[in-house]
Formats: C-alpha cells, sequence, structure tokens
C-alpha cells in the first residue's frame, strides 16, 4: 500500500512538471512565432468563431497573434462583431465586401455611449448661456411675456400666445477669434465618444463655417429628404401603430412645415428598415439609394431620430412659454482610436460635420439651450450619401408629442437659416451691420 501511494505521488509531481514544461514551451513559442496562434485559441475559435462569427473569422485567417486579452475580449464583445473588428483591427486590410459580411450592427451600436449623459449638455459656464433664458427671449416676444399677465384671455388668445415666433435677432452671437483652438471649439461643441478620435484635421471654425451648405436648386424639384432608420420609435403619449404619431408623425410635421412656411420641396419616407434594429442602417441604405437615384435633385438628407434616456431625466424646455423637446445633432467619424476604417469610406465627412456644427452655430445663438452638445462616434450611420446629411436625435422616449412637435418648429427655422444662407454669416459687412441693430 505504502508503494503504490509513493508511485502515485510520483506520477502527480511529473505530470506537474510536464504540463509547467508544455506552458514554458508554448510561451516561448509564442514570443518566437508572434505570427502563430495556440493550440487552446484555435479550438476556442472553432467552437465560438464559426458557427456564431463566421465574417470575422473569414477576415482573421491570416497569420496574426492572439493575445490571452485579446481573446477574453473577444468572448466578451462576441454579440458586437463590428465594434471587436474594430478594436481589435482598427481598418486595415479591409474590404466593402468583408463589411458586407461583417454586418456591422450600428443600429445598436448608435445607443450605447461611451460617456455619461451629462457630457452631453451644456453646463451653466457655456458661453451661450450666460443670460438667463427668460431675459435672453424677452425682447423679441415681449408682447407675449406682457400677455401672459393680463388677467382676462379668450380662448383664441391664449392660443395665439402659444404660437411659435421664429427669432428675428440672435440671442447671443459668437466671437469666432476666441474659438480659433481645437481645444476651445471642442469645449463649446462637441461630446466625443471614448471610441473614437476627431483632432484639428477635422474640427477647425473657420473650415467648418466656411462650407455653402445653402439648398441650391428650386422647388420645381425635391430639395430635402427625411426618413427614419428607426421608424419604430415612439414618444410617452404616442399611440401604437398610429403613423401620425411617434417619429414617423414628427417627421411629416417636420415635413409640412418646411414645405408650407419656407417653400422647400421635402419628401418624407416613412419606410420601416428597424424591424431588426441591429441591423436597421445596413437595411436602410439601399432603399435611400433608390430614392436618391431616381430624385438627383436631392440635396440634403435628414436621418430624424428620437433618443433614448433614463427614465428620470427629460429633455424640455420651456421656451416662449411653449414646453419644447431639446435635439441633438449626431455624426459618426468613420474612425475608431486605431484610426479611419477602411471600409466606412465618407466622401463628404467635412461637409458632414460643417452642416452639423452651422445648425448648432445658429441653434445656439438663436434658441440658447435647445440643442445639446453635438455627439461625434466611430461609425458611418449612411451619412455618406449625401453631403448635407444630417442625423437628428429629437427629444427622447419620455418627451411628449407636444413637445416634440413644438421642437420640429424650431428645427424647421435653424433648417431654413442655413439652407436659406442666412446663416452662418459671411463677408465683413454683414456682422457689423446687424450688431448695430442688436
Amino acid at each position: 500500500m505504502y508503494t503504490n501511494k509513493k508511485w502515485l505521488k510520483h506520477i502527480l509531481i511529473a505530470v506537474v512538471i510536464i504540463a509547467v514544461g508544455f506552458g514554458c514551451v508554448e510561451l516561448l513559442w509564442e514570443r518566437e512565432k508572434k505570427t502563430e496562434v495556440s493550440a487552446l485559441h484555435g479550438i476556442a475559435e472553432e467552437l465560438v468563431m464559426e458557427p456564431y462569427l463566421p465574417g470575422i473569422r473569414r477576415m482573421s485567417e491570416t497569420e496574426r497573434h492572439v493575445s490571452g486579452d485579446n481573446f477574453w475580449r473577444g468572448a466578451l464583445l462576441f454579440p458586437y462583431p463590428g465594434l471587436l473588428y474594430a478594436l481589435e483591427n482598427g481598418g486595415d486590410g479591409v474590404t466593402e465586401s468583408d463589411y458586407a459580411r461583417l454586418l456591422l450592427p450600428e443600429g445598436s451600436d448608435e445607443d450605447r455611449r461611451g460617456l455619461p449623459e451629462e457630457a452631453l449638455d451644456y453646463g451653466d459656464d457655456a458661453m451661450h448661456l450666460e443670460k438667463n433664458m427668460e431675459s435672453a427671449f424677452l425682447e423679441e416676444n415681449e408682447r407675449y411675456l406682457s400677455a401672459e399677465q393680463e388677467e382676462e384671455e379668450t380662448e383664441d388668445d391664449t392660443q395665439e400666445e402659444r404660437s411659435f415666433v421664429c427669432m428675428e435677432e440672435k440671442s447671443y452671437r459668437y466671437q469666432w477669434e476666441e474659438l480659433s483652438s481645437y481645444e476651445a471649439l471642442v469645449k463649446a461643441f462637441y461630446a466625443i465618444d471614448s471610441t473614437t478620435v476627431a483632432g484639428e484635421g477635422l474640427l477647425r471654425a473657420e473650415t467648418l463655417l466656411e462650407k455653402d451648405m445653402r439648398i441650391q436648386g428650386d422647388t420645381e424639384a425635391p430639395q430635402i429628404l427625411i426618413y427614419h432608420t428607426h421608424s419604430k420609435e415612439s414618444f410617452v403619449d404616442s399611440v401604437p401603430g398610429d403613423e401620425n404619431n411617434g417619429i414617423l408623425g414628427a417627421g411629416e410635421y417636420l415635413a409640412k412645415l418646411l414645405r408650407e412656411n419656407y417653400g422647400y420641396n421635402v419628401i418624407h419616407h416613412s419606410g420601416c428598415y428597424d424591424e431588426d434594429r441591429d441591423y436597421a442602417y445596413s437595411n436602410s441604405l439601399p432603399a435611400v439609394e433608390a430614392i436618391l437615384a431616381q430624385n438627383p435633385s436631392i440635396e440634403a438628407v435628414i436621418d430624424l431620430h428620437r433618443d433614448e434616456m433614463p427614465a428620470d431625466r427629460r429633455l424640455v424646455m420651456d421656451l416662449q412659454g411653449r414646453p419644447t423637446a431639446q435635439f441633438m445633432f449626431f455624426n459618426g467619424l468613420c474612425r475608431t482610436k486605431k484610426g479611419e476604417i477602411a471600409q466606412l469610406e465618407n466622401p463628404y465627412l467635412a461637409d458632414n460635420l460643417a452642416l452639423s456644427f452651422q445648425m448648432q452655430a445658429a441653434c445656439n445663438e438663436y434658441y440658447p439651450g435647445i440643442a445639446r452638445r453635438i455627439y461625434l462616434k466611430a461609425y458611418r450611420y449612411n451619412m455618406h450619401l449625401c453631403p448635407k446629411s444630417l442625423l437628428i436625435e429629437l427629444g427622447a422616449q419620455n418627451n411628449t408629442e407636444e413637445e416634440i412637435h413644438n421642437a420640429c418648429d424650431v428645427l424647421a427655422h435653424v433648417l431654413d437659416l442655413v439652407f436659406s444662407g442666412k446663416e452662418p454669416e459671411r463677408g465683413e459687412g454683414a456682422a457689423g451691420e446687424e450688431s448695430e441693430g442688436d
């Protein structure tokens, strides 16, 4: 019995030594052969990658080293193949057909932000919020504010008092020389997701302002397309199944305002592409391309969404005595922190950024507080189809239909300010002439 125990002890020691030896050999082999993948990782790839992520597996069938950290990162991020591949590879060596196989889930990725929600809000120290909101609108809306103090009003008068009035004068005027540095510009306008970088090459106030974003064609043919990658998005009091409610209803109301109040020729496309939300962008892409091919006169494309907020946060402000939802402009930069994503080419990136910047500046100058910071994230979000492309997050799920429609009044006016060329001010005389009337 004692002899057997002694032999068993020797066998166990031998097994441990052999295991340690193989481990050391494996470690040395990996250091010498950086391009080989360990047997353990190979088995894991067969069990996990082939059934669930064949697109990534095909693209990773090159000789490259896979560390233990990368393996666990891959295991944790396997539901999000686009993010996984971007983190591991940047954008090098990937073709458009690879991207099609990968089916990058931009639709759900848009909802995940690498910054706290508070980073999107302007603080009390924001330049354009230096004045109290009430005093900012006092001069333009004096007759309406004074009307509120009257004890007796008819129902019609109350309705008139609450109608939207376009601001003819600015409540705030930027001093652009103060925003000549990249850091100052980002602080004043942007929230940059942790997955990406922007850089001075993309964000310079002078370059963003000098881009001409005016609508050039006449109203004989369509000029603006409004559509919804996420057409099922709704608001707190939306009627389920009613296309006059939710984000579809907001899109139709915005289109109506642009047609009737500002004279634009607008197509509102109400196609549904988010039955599978993860692939809504890839689903909507062919349809939008077809519309643009059939209507080459279209110069501006607006993808209208609504945001998702924690239950205890509401994106609403009082504007001219009306509860009005706040909104946000969203840009995809087609790059991660490792650099550009080659398969997400966007020849109109500079134009996209210029348009959202000019819209944001006009919002902050005419309607301080209505727009949250411009959000910049890594991917493309179909903004490569047109130079004048906007992705707008209009309110959130806990806003009311009334608040959303009130926001559309503001949004339509600001769109007209930029599309008509009234903003940004151009030429040395324009700013001086208006300053005299302030």
